[in-house]
């Protein structure tokens, strides 16, 4: 696909800031409201940021690894841009929607691209209800938390407390319990896209909780409902050689 104009985007880390000049000397650019597509420099986290801040543009982004970790991001590479932004093969990602209830009352939404957590916030143990499309399939878990992670976000946290991963066009999200002390031998959920979870916090005023959608954190949690937003969708370009679907793959044959 043929991209006119482009609009650069860089984290505040030097290696990012350094590679922004150079591409803004080397190419002709224009407002990030203007570009068909927007270039981001850094890592993974500012990938995150960037599709959070110009969600609304339904403007494919292609990333460029600045940072460290870099599994959302392409090579970097300061030449011929256009075409490889011409071959770059589209990924479309749809994030998570939470609806937060706090202790006394307020509510609060979010999107999450990566995941939807909750974790306890004091010495105790948080103690959690979870239920599936209306219907409680885990009447009370005793653990520091849990979280459901998108196709996108199960290499990420979710992974790091022995979550799955999950192919992106699997239509799945993993439900993963953080530090889970009962039922000891639960390890999580695969459940289909379209299902609603809420999550409700047991005894929040001994136990609080704290739910975080990304970089949305919301203190004081009583109970959270999260499903699949079906209005937004996010545009992703990766190099054809170097795919995200293929990365998921390879992520789950490393040692």
């Amino acid at each position: 696909m043929p991209f006119r104009t482009v609009a650069f985007v860089a984290s505040e880390h030097d290696e990012a800031q350094k590679a922004l000049e150079r591409m803004l000397s080397a190419y002709r650019h224009v407002s990030t409201e203007r570009a068909d597509v927007i270039v981001a420099l850094g890592g993974d986290g500012f990938m995150l940021e960037t599709l959070h801040r110009y969600m609304h543009r339904n403007v494919p982004i292609f990333g460029m690894n600045r940072g460290s970790v870099g599994f959302l991001m392409n090579a970097y590479d300061e030449d011929r841009l256009f075409q490889r932004l011409a071959k770059a093969e589209e990924v479309k990602l749809k994030p998570l929607h939470m609806i937060s209830t706090d202790t006394v009352g307020r509510t609060r939404e979010a999107l999450a691209i990566n995941e939807v957590s909750i974790l306890r916030a004091s010495r105790l143990a948080a103690k959690l209800r979870i239920s599936v499309d209306g219907v409680v399939r885990m009447p009370e878990m005793i653990c520091d938390g849990v979280l459901l992670a998108t196709p996108a976000g199960s290499t990420a946290y979710n992974l790091s407390v022995n979550g799955p991963i999950l192919p992106l066009r699997a239509h799945v999200l993993a439900l993963t319990p953080i530090s889970v002390f009962r039922p000891r031998q639960w390890r999580g959920a695969i459940m289909p896209h379209q299902v609603t979870v809420k999550i409700e916090v047991l005894y929040p005023q001994l136990r609080p909780v704290n739910g975080c959608a990304d970089f949305t954190e919301v203190r004081d949690v009583a109970s959270i409902v999260i499903r699949e937003d079906q209005t937004t969708k996010l545009r992703l370009l990766f190099d054809s050689e170097h795919n995200l679907e293929e990365r998921i793959l390879k992520e789950q044959f490393l040692l």
